[in-house]
């Protein structure tokens, strides 16, 4: 997607403050965070970082400064126009010995040159220097326009990763809540227990134990979800001690294919900036070769110019009028440096391929891996989706077994495990597979 295209559709959200709803994560229930100063969804995330981004705005000041060097002046093509002015006072000693006989020799004598000058060029040959120089520049200002989308793509894949790591953090204390209520419950039937004598402070002390253990935990938890929360900020160039809350969901487009991702790699704004960097140099080769040639310049002038002295011969000297004329500079040897330029400058080209083969090498290899981890999470997905069904309620029996005592406090605590780690694969899983889909996105060009 282009650039501007990004930026357009973001522009009517950059001052949105929505509140949304929901759980943390589908599928995994508890209380979302407490409500904060500033309710974030995902576009305004994305619109906010496209809207203070530094990096973005110094791409689109690079994008400026070559839109404006994109010029047949610059590339020497136009005319040019010169006013020159000099004016000298002396005062020198003067001494003239005339065929007449006549002798003229006078100190301190004051003199005066007037010297007024506009003149006028145009480069009328140079072997087609100035047309690949003016090709060089537009490749430019199209260069810094893709490397201003890479920074688009790259600014939208960071926030994106960052935001969907909030939501993850968030569902890890969403699982461990819902470990605490069941902790509580525990202690609640324990207590009771002991006071009809069925239980002994051994097992309540214990029970205490493993609630103040899932309450440090949910602490840790917490501090975790801050920390990605001020990540977040940086990236939205937000003030990092702003409150913010996010309640959201990870949704993963399970429709992705991977020779798609590959067939639109050349799309990438980096390949193409690569791509813009090859034609660069090899206009460079073309300039170099042209400094071989003649160069033809068409000048005009119209000069002033007055010289008057004190003494001497001549004491007054005025030349006004205009002049014309054509100039040839044919180079004959420069000691070969012409030549050693040109071909610098195809290993320069042949460099640019290069790279540009190893950026394809590098990113065909990426989209591969993360299509396999997208692949692989997706797969998972399902099967972790029904074991934490399944743990969920394998705890809620056997809490409802203890407490009719047809269970022990190991296999609550068995259960309580079991549902905490399948909500961690859960949630981990999902992000994983968010995660690789944002970043083949980001390298297909289809970010949005």
């Amino acid at each position: 997607m282009g650039s501007l295209t990004v930026l357009k559709k973001y522009k009517h959200t950059f001052f949105l403050l929505l509140l949304c709803s929901g759980p943390a994560m589908a599928g995994i229930p508890g209380a979302g965070s407490p409500a904060d100063t500033l309710a974030l969804t995902l576009d305004e995330a994305v619109a906010t970082a496209l809207k203070n981004s530094y990096e973005i705005e110094i791409a689109k000041n690079n994008v400026e400064a070559n839109t404006i060097l994109n010029n047949y002046g610059v590339a020497g093509g136009l005319p040019t126009v010169a006013l020159n002015a000099t004016n000298t006072e002396q005062i020198t000693q003067v001494y003239q010995k005339l065929n007449n006989g006549t002798e003229i020799s006078r100190n301190a004598a004051a003199g005066n040159n007037t010297q007024v000058n506009l003149a006028a060029g145009m480069l009328l040959y140079n072997g087609r220097r100035v047309v690949a120089t003016k090709k060089r520049l537009a490749e430019l200002q199209y260069q810094s326009a893709e490397v201003l989308n890479s920074q688009i793509q790259n600014t939208i894949a960071l926030v994106m990763t960052s935001y969907y790591d909030v939501v993850r953090q968030l569902s890890y204390i969403n699982t461990i809540r819902t470990s605490i209520v069941a902790s509580e419950k525990r202690l609640e039937i324990l207590r009771v227990r002991k006071e009809a004598g069925m239980a002994n402070n051994a097992d309540i002390f214990q029970a205490e134990i493993d609630l103040n253990t899932l309450n440090q935990t949910l602490l840790n938890q917490q501090m975790v979800a801050q920390v990605a929360k001020t990540e977040l900020l940086r990236t939205l160039t937000l003030d990092p001690k702003s409150a913010v809350t996010i309640k959201d969901t990870i949704t993963v487009d399970n429709n992705m294919q991977l020779a798609s991702v590959l067939d639109r790699l050349a799309a990438n704004a980096d390949i193409q900036a690569a791509d813009h960097q090859i034609r660069i140099n090899e206009l460079i080769v073309r300039e170099t070769a042209a400094l071989r040639y003649p160069t033809v310049r068409f000048n005009a002038a119209y000069n002033f110019s007055r010289n008057q002295t004190a003494a001497g011969f001549t004491l007054l000297n005025r030349v006004v009028g205009p002049q014309a004329g054509i100039t040839l500079a044919v180079p004959i040897y420069n000691g070969s440096a012409f030549k050693r330029q040109r071909q610098a400058a195809e290993i320069d080209t042949k460099n640019a391929h290069l790279q540009k083969n190893t950026l394809m090498r590098d990113y065909s290899a990426n989209a591969v891996k993360m299509y396999q981890t997208y692949q692989s999470s997706i797969e998972q997905l399902e099967t972790q989706k029904k074991n934490y069904s399944l743990s969920k309620q394998l705890l809620d029996l056997t809490l409802q077994r203890f407490e009719l005592i047809q269970a022990t406090i190991i296999d609550v605590r068995e259960a309580q495990r079991s549902f905490e780690e399948a909500g961690y694969r859960l949630i981990n899983l999902n992000y994983a597979a968010k995660a690789a889909e944002i970043e083949l996105k980001r390298i297909s060009n289809t970010l949005q």
